[in-house]
């Protein structure tokens, strides 16, 4: 069965991004240049380059054209950056303890988050983050194993989840919410912190082009870590 045309046309788009050749902020071709490379009328050239616009791969500028969109996953609250870059950033010294690196059966909640049915199998770590010694963040993240079928495999001490998701599937959305939470006694135990301890809960799902990518659950103790940023209007 032939690939249809406006397929053909994402395809081609994809590929120059990912291969580089399209940077961050490159103009596209136009829905009429499109139109007559592939040799389809201008409607299929505009629902590739809607499509591709809705899943945030491209944006469009009125009486300007289209862009290939920026490739760094943030929101208007705050940015998603490497934990280990931004304590070494402060001049202090990172480091991690790996706890838990395996495969289980997806919960409903978990399942529901990646996309997946109900008991499908999925890649779990945990891990804590530490600054200067002392634990700053427990992550406990939920992996799609169909999009990353190599996460079992790495040795997290020499890289964060965040660098290796980064590397081989490009983030291209996240979606977080926060909330303060008092920890469950395994945290507390796993964040050397009192059972009184306030705790900032992050709740953060990302995605790759090619679907969701994982579902994590990050854990700050009130006293060690505050979020902050900058907004201009």
């Amino acid at each position: 069965m032939a690939t249809p045309k406006f397929a053909e046309i994402k395809q081609y788009i994809l590929a120059r991004i990912e291969s580089g050749e399209w940077e961050e902020h490159s103009r596209v071709p136009s829905e009429n240049q499109m139109a007559e490379l592939f040799e389809c009328s201008r409607m299929t050239a505009r629902r590739a380059l809607t499509e591709l616009t809705d899943d945030g791969v491209l944006e469009r500028s009125q009486g300007l054209g289209t862009f290939v969109a920026e490739l760094k996953s943030q929101s208007s609250m705050m940015a998603i950056r490497n934990i280990a870059d931004e304590i070494k950033d402060r001049g202090h010294g990172y480091s991690v303890k790996q706890l838990e690196l395996t495969q289980i059966d997806a919960i409903a909640p978990i399942a529901i988050a990646l996309g997946l049915e109900t008991g499908s199998p999925v890649y779990y770590s945990v891990l804590v983050h530490c600054e200067q010694g002392t634990p700053l963040q427990l992550e406990e993240r939920f992996v799609n194993p169909k999009l990353i079928p190599d996460y079992l495999l790495q040795d997290f001490s020499v890289q964060t989840p965040h660098e290796y998701l980064s590397l081989v599937a490009p983030l291209t959305e996240a979606r977080h919410t926060l909330e303060a939470v008092v920890a469950n006694k395994h945290n507390q135990e796993q964040l050397q912190i009192q059972a009184s301890e306030p705790c900032l809960q992050i709740l953060r799902r990302t995605w790759s082009r090619k679907g969701v990518v994982s579902y994590a659950r990050l854990i700050h103790p009130g006293s060690r870590f505050r979020l902050g940023g900058h907004l201009t209007f």
